[in-house]
């Protein structure tokens, strides 16, 4: 009798099984074959194990169901020294992975089998050239979908600088996205990219494809999450430059391919904008609000205040306007809120500032056709100072009656702009009936305003000098109370209390009465013992009271009430702009 019968006959048993696709008999057999008959002087065949395994690679390894035993018979043959096929390996590895959870299909097969293979086909003669990029691709793809994105990367690298391989490109962007999806692999976005660089993409290339869009949106993404303005803006970039995305433009592409990419490349541009408007680089903040449009991007009205506040503050009229232009376009095709009254004052301001009167007119038109109104306070204080600025007080008391026309009732700020042109023609008698009326319209007068009508006093006049005394005497009245009492309000255009430009007007008042009684104007004993006694307080008055002073006053001083604390604030912003705005005369609110 033959000793090998029972070895033979089995495995003529698992041949012709193979050769019929009964894998699961053949696999069964092959197992006896292997436990029960195999000795290291009488090892199965090697065609033996290649019979089951194509009967099991076939249809896709049988449906991922004949996955394992594939996965054993891979393991065996590289323990057995065996060399392994190419094509059977990846197809075996390939065909094991599925969409499902673990990278499964109808709960078969999986990341653990095809890693055991992959492993397995490594070990084995001249394994390691057999698996191709695609078959490591699609191994990478399905750990990155399973979110296990340390393992993609591990397997990547291995690909790029083991390897030499050259994924594709969706290979990358299929990593990038799930690093992207989570702020603790945000980083792992960055060393997808540079695994892409390293295998031979270039970044301002990519952006033709879905997959290098994809890749590059993932970027965006990581780089909002991680703060890094800087590397989501050059990606955007990159992706502009890309050829072959007509008739759109690749960042535009990209910063629209998802929900999650868009939102990014907004606050990615608003963040840029912001602090480009706090470094006040007008420049970088207009490129940057000017791309945001192109790439699909709406500014925030935040956005918009922002960029235009920055170019007035830089005093760039022409661009603040084209600007606020822009803004009004996109309004009107309902893509952005329209501006509110402050932007176009601001505007307005500036175009006002930089002498561009053709300018100013036509900010006035626009907000009158935007928004269906006139203005606010401050537009009304805005045109007082053209006015004042040539000195035209009746042209300033027509719009003091259009404030009230308007119901708008005029502030600190507009009667101390009428003075001011009152100071510019040295117009002593009108400052002092301004004075009446923004008393009557219980409107109280601040150190700016009582500096501004005591200007308009010097003109030489002994006339003028008499009604420069009675503003002083007033001004000592009401700034010894707030000594006394303390001040209502914010201190900066409430306060009455003299500052260096008051005493320095109040002794340029008095050189000017001493002229008129060297003149023979006035007698110069009265002119001492009355004109003048008002104007030495002013220089003289301190920070603190005698004590006898101190008794005479009674302090009533209500809170101050919440529409009150509204318009201060209001009023704060337009001595910001007049302080901002008229470097060259400070002294006086109205210039």
């Amino acid at each position: 009798s033959d000793p090998d019968f029972d070895f033979k006959s089995l495995l003529s048993d698992v041949m012709q099984k193979s050769s019929v696709g009964h894998w699961k008999s053949a696999t069964r057999k092959l197992k006896k074959l292997n436990k029960q008959y195999s000795t290291s002087d009488r090892p199965v065949p090697r065609e033996a194990y290649l019979a089951v395994l194509e009967a099991c690679a076939a249809n896709r390894n049988n449906g991922a169901r004949a996955t394992e035993p594939a996965r054993k018979i891979l393991e065996d043959m590289a323990e057995s020294d065996y060399e392994i096929p190419t094509d059977l390996a990846n197809s075996c590895v390939m065909n094991s992975l599925g969409e499902g959870p673990g990278g499964t299909h109808d709960q078969c097969g999986g990341i653990d089998a095809a890693l055991a293979m992959v492993a397995a086909v490594e070990a084995s003669p001249n394994g390691s050239s057999s698996l191709t990029d695609a078959t490591y691709g699609r191994l990478v793809s399905t750990l990155a979908n399973d979110g296990a994105v340390e393992e993609a990367i591990l397997v990547l690298r291995f690909m790029v600088v083991e390897k030499l391989f050259t994924p594709p490109l969706g290979t990358f962007a299929d990593v990038a996205k799930a690093a992207a999806k989570s702020d603790d692999h945000a980083e792992d976005v960055l060393q997808v990219l540079t695994y892409a660089k390293a295998a031979g993409y270039e970044l301002d290339n990519i952006a033709a494809v879905e997959a290098g869009r994809d890749l590059l949106a993932s970027g965006v993404i990581a780089a909002e999450k991680m703060d890094n303005l800087a590397l989501g803006l050059r990606l955007l970039t990159a992706a502009a430059k890309a050829e072959g995305c007509a008739p759109d433009s690749g960042d535009d592409l990209v910063a629209s391919s998802s929900a999650a990419a868009q939102r990014a490349s907004t606050l990615i541009h608003k963040r840029a904008i912001q602090q480009a408007c706090k470094d006040n680089g007008w420049k970088l903040a207009v490129k940057l609000l000017e791309l945001m449009p192109k790439r699909g991007l709406t500014p925030a009205t935040s956005v918009w205040r922002s960029v235009v506040s920055t170019c007035c503050k830089n005093e760039k009229s022409r661009k603040a306007t084209a600007i606020l232009m822009d803004w009004i376009t996109l309004a009107n095709e309902g893509k952005a809120d329209k501006p509110p009254v402050n932007v176009f004052n601001t505007v307005v301001n500036t175009c006002e500032v930089c002498g561009e009167e053709d300018l100013t007119v036509k900010v006035l038109d626009l907000m009158r056709d935007t928004l269906d109104t006139e203005g606010n306070i401050i537009t009304f204080n805005i045109a007082l100072k053209r006015l004042a600025k040539t000195g035209n007080i009746i042209g300033c008391e027509g719009i003091l009656i259009g404030m009230l026309n308007e119901g708008i009732e005029p502030n600190v700020v507009s009667y101390t702009t009428v003075l001011g042109a009152c100071a510019k023609t040295k117009n002593a008698a009108m400052a002092s009936m301004w004075l009446q009326r923004m008393s009557a319209r219980n409107c109280s007068p601040n150190y700016h305003t009582y500096n501004t009508a005591l200007a308009a006093c010097l003109d030489g006049k002994l006339e003028s000098t008499f009604i420069a005394s009675k503003i002083a005497s007033e001004m000592v009245d009401d700034a010894t109370f707030e000594l006394a009492c303390g001040v209502k309000g914010l201190a900066k255009f409430k306060s009455t209390t003299p500052d260096t430009y008051t005493r320095f007007l109040a002794r340029e008042l008095m050189k000017q009465l001493r002229e008129n009684w060297r003149s023979g104007d006035i007698d110069m004993a009265l002119a001492k013992s009355t004109t003048r006694v008002p104007l030495l307080k002013l220089v003289d008055l301190g920070k603190e009271l005698p004590p006898e002073v101190l008794s005479e006053i009674q302090c009533e001083i209500p809170e101050e009430e919440e529409d009150e604390q509204s318009e201060n604030s209001e009023q704060d912003y337009e001595f910001s702009l007049l302080a901002e705005l008229h470097k060259d005369d400070h002294r006086t609110a109205m210039v």
